[in-house]
C-alpha cells in the first residue's frame, strides 16, 4: 500500500474565513486519506502579537471600517517577496519548523504570507493557496509564489486570470465549507414560510444587536430569531436575554455552536456580517443572506458575489434592514423563493471535498511534474 500523503495546512487567526477554509480542507482531505496537520505560523511563533494584533483587528474592523479600508488598501502595494518584516521572522520559523517536524508532501495556505516565507526556508513543495477572498483580491494573493491558486467561484477566477495569472493554475473549486453541507438538504423555494425563522450573527455592538433585533422581530409576519453570540457571548448575553424576554417564545439564544451547516440549512434566511466564511455558508446551505456589517475592501467581494448570484443583499442600518425583511416576504415571500432558486443553480455545498479532490490529484502529478516548476 502506498504510503497516505501528508499535508500541512497553514492558517492564521486574521478572521475567521483563513481558519474555517484549514479546518474544513483538513476533514476533507483526512476523509479522502492523507495526513493533515494544521498549523498557524503566526501564533507559534509570535502568540503574544498575534493575539494583540488580532484583536486590534476586530476592534478596528468592527468600530473604523473606514480606518480598516485604507490599511487594507495600502497592503495593495506592498511586494511582500521584496520585503522581510521584522515582525514575521518568528513566524517564518515557526513555518520552517512545522515542515522540518511534520516532512509534508505539499503545503496547503489559506492565509497569503506563507508561500513568500517559502524560498527563504528553502524547502521545495508543492504549493497550493486557497484564497478566501471572492472577486475583490488583494495583490498579496496574486504575488504568491504558489503552484495553484483555489478560488472561491468562475468570477474571482476570471478577475485573477485578468490580473496575470496563469489560467490553468487558478482552481475555481469553490470556498472550502464543511463537508457536512454537501450532505444536508436545505429548505425548499416551495416551503410555506410559516414561520419564518431567522439566523442572526451579531457583532459585538450591544446597541447593534438591539437594533437589529427589534428591525427583525417588529415585522407583521411574527418570524422566529435565532441569535448566535459566538465569541461575543459574554459581552452580549444579558442584551440577548433581553431581547427574548420581550418576545416571549420568539428568541432563541446560542452560544459557541459547531451546528452552522444545520442551522443554516434550518433557517429561511440568514443575517449577518460579510465575512468570506460566513457568506460562503449561507451560499452552501442556500440560504438568503442579508448583510449587517461589511468591512471596505476585503469583504466587499463577497457582497458581490452573493448580490450577482441573486442570493442576498446589503442592509447596513436597522432601517434598510426592516425594510429588506419586508419586501423578501410580501406577495407569498416571492423575493424570498426567488433567492432560493438563484441559489440552488449556483449550487455550491462541496468546496473542500472539491478542493481535497484536486489537491491529491496534483500530489499524484507532482511526482513526475515538480522537477521544473513554473512560479
Amino acid at each position: 500500500m502506498p504510503a497516505a500523503p501528508r499535508i500541512l495546512i497553514v492558517t492564521a487567526a486574521f478572521g475567521e474565513g483563513h481558519n474555517s477554509a484549514a479546518r474544513n480542507l483538513g476533514l476533507a482531505l483526512d476523509a479522502a486519506g492523507a495526513v493533515t496537520r494544521i498549523s498557524d505560523p503566526c501564533m507559534a511563533g509570535a502568540p503574544r502579537l498575534t493575539a494583540a494584533v488580532n484583536s486590534a483587528y476586530r476592534m478596528v474592523t468592527t468600530r473604523f471600517p473606514a480606518l480598516w479600508e485604507r490599511i487594507y488598501r495600502s497592503t495593495d502595494r506592498c511586494d511582500f517577496s521584496r520585503r522581510r518584516s521584522p515582525l514575521m521572522r518568528a513566524p517564518e520559523r515557526a513555518l520552517g519548523q512545522a515542515i522540518a517536524d511534520f516532512r509534508p508532501q505539499a503545503l496547503v495556505s489559506t492565509y497569503p504570507l506563507y508561500p513568500y516565507f517559502m524560498p527563504r526556508i528553502g524547502v521545495k513543495l508543492p504549493i497550493f493557496t486557497v484564497v478566501t477572498d471572492s472577486m475583490e483580491i488583494n495583490a498579496a494573493w496574486l504575488r504568491a509564489p504558489s503552484d495553484f491558486w483555489l478560488v472561491t467561484d468562475p468570477a474571482t477566477r476570471d478577475a485573477m486570470t485578468a490580473r496575470g495569472l496563469d489560467a490553468a493554475r487558478v482552481v475555481d473549486s469553490g470556498f472550502p465549507v464543511h463537508p457536512v453541507f454537501s450532505k444536508l438538504a436545505p429548505l425548499d423555494a416551495a416551503d410555506a414560510c410559516d414561520p419564518f425563522r431567522i439566523l442572526y450573527f451579531p457583532t459585538s455592538r450591544v446597541r447593534q444587536l438591539a437594533e437589529h433585533a427589534r428591525a427583525l422581530l417588529d415585522h407583521a409576519r411574527r418570524p422566529l430569531l435565532t441569535i448566535v453570540l459566538g465569541r461575543n457571548v459574554r459581552r452580549l448575553y444579558k442584551a440577548a436575554l433581553e431581547i427574548k424576554r420581550a418576545h416571549p417564545g420568539r428568541v432563541r439564544i446560542i452560544g459557541w455552536t459547531h451546528k452552522v451547516p444545520q442551522l443554516l440549512s434550518r433557517h429561511h434566511l440568514v443575517v449577518g456580517k460579510a465575512g468570506g466564511a460566513t457568506v460562503h455558508e449561507a451560499i452552501a446551505a442556500r440560504c438568503p443572506m442579508l448583510i449587517h456589517h461589511l468591512v471596505p475592501g476585503q469583504e466587499e467581494g463577497n457582497l458581490r458575489l452573493l448580490e450577482s448570484i441573486g442570493g442576498g443583499a446589503l442592509a447596513d442600518t436597522p432601517a434598510n434592514l426592516s425594510s429588506r425583511l419586508a419586501a423578501l416576504l410580501e406577495n407569498d415571500a416571492a423575493c424570498w423563493r426567488g433567492m432560493k432558486q438563484a441559489l440552488s443553480r449556483h449550487n455550491r455545498s462541496a468546496g473542500a471535498i472539491t478542493a481535497a479532490t484536486f489537491i491529491l490529484n496534483q500530489i499524484s502529478n507532482f511526482k513526475s511534474q515538480i522537477s521544473n516548476p513554473q512560479r
